[in-house]
């Protein structure tokens, strides 16, 4: 194929990017390139539409067609891109902000729709671009410029909202490990339906230390849970750790090294069930889960819209004249 040989420098444009130098934004928009690249479609088969935000600036860094729209409306302008075109891989970059609060309705009849959207929420906890707001992803306590005592607001947890709405795809990557979001990217891009994929990222200012504990190279095995389709749900520096289910209720176990109990779960992404109960270990008590969570299929909304054009065909009984003058149409005097 022509296209094949795009790489990832291919890409990226030339403007400057202008985030804050340690930001993980950097990391996403790197690996996203590779991806991009690596689907063998030219430039002119994407379209990356953003919101309002740090993550919003992504379509001006990418070497593709692109829209910055207005604040939490990406997924509403993004699903009219795609019914246009359905040929297109659109992909919807957005914030725990933009994305769950001004936006949460649009992302959420998105996900409802299954239409075929990437949707890659960067999730960093906090509103960076208005300096240091309370997001709805900032965790109970926090103190920020907006709750200077800390917030009282219990926080969303963005892989938990996409999998109760039966999203089709439904994923969770950390900045800097570039090889696990890459893979996970690479399989939300080849997704028909939405796909949404959080990220947490690192915002340099206002939460620097969130997400130490998923990176210390000497601890963060004890506090990461990689998951797998197919295999088990062990985790640990030494892999003596497994998750089990004793009546819906997920438990620790202890084995060891390398005699993984039957009770340990072997993961199911197609098992909605699963992933929602795995999409809501929280630390301290559980390890962090990063992986594909859900990953199924149902008709997608273009598909099934395009099949009732098809089948409506030439007639002219459902034209909006045919509509507004039919037997169901009346006269106000």
């Amino acid at each position: 194929m022509e296209n094949a040989k795009l790489t990832a420098k291919d890409f990226a444009s030339t403007l400057p990017v202008k985030w804050c130098p340690g930001c993980g934004d950097f990391a996403i928009l790197n690996q996203l390139q590779k991806v991009m690249a690596g689907m063998g479609l030219p430039h002119e088969k994407y379209v990356v539409v953003s919101g309002i935000g740090c993550s919003s600036r992504f379509p001006y860094y990418v070497n593709t067609y692109g829209f910055h729209s207005i604040h939490g409306r990406a997924c509403a302008i993004a699903t009219g891109v795609k019914l246009s075109n359905p040929e297109l891989a659109v992909w919807v970059i957005t914030g725990d902000g933009d994305g769950l609060s001004i936006g949460g309705n649009h992302t959420m009849h998105s996900i409802r729709r299954n239409i075929g959207l990437k949707i890659v929420l960067f999730n960093n906890r906090i509103y960076a671009l208005t300096k240091g707001q309370a997001s709805p992803t900032t965790q109970l306590g926090a103190k920020t410029k907006s709750s200077p005592m800390g917030t009282i607001d219990f926080p969303f947890n963005p892989a938990r909202f996409a999998i109760g709405l039966d999203c089709t795809f439904v994923a969770r990557g950390i900045d800097t490990d570039m090889a696990g979001t890459t893979a996970i990217l690479e399989r939300a891009a080849k997704h028909k339906g939405t796909t949404f994929v959080e990220i947490l990222q690192k915002c340099v200012p206002f939460t620097d230390k969130e997400f130490d504990a998923l990176k210390d190279p000497e601890n963060k095995e004890d506090s990461v849970l990689r998951v797998t389709h197919g295999k088990p749900l062990v985790f640990g520096k030494n892999k003596d750790k497994g998750i089990a289910f004793n009546n819906f209720r997920p438990e620790i176990l202890e084995f060891k090294a390398g005699a993984v109990p039957d009770e340990v779960a072997v993961y199911d992404e197609t098992n909605a069930e699963m992933a929602y109960l795995i999409s809501g270990f929280q630390a301290p008590e559980f390890p962090i889960p990063l992986g594909v969570f859900r990953a199924t299929q149902k008709p997608s909304y273009e598909e099934l819209y395009y099949g009732q054009v098809a089948a409506i065909g030439d007639t002219k009984d459902n034209e909006l004249e045919s509509l507004l003058s039919g037997p169901d149409a009346w006269e106000v005097k």
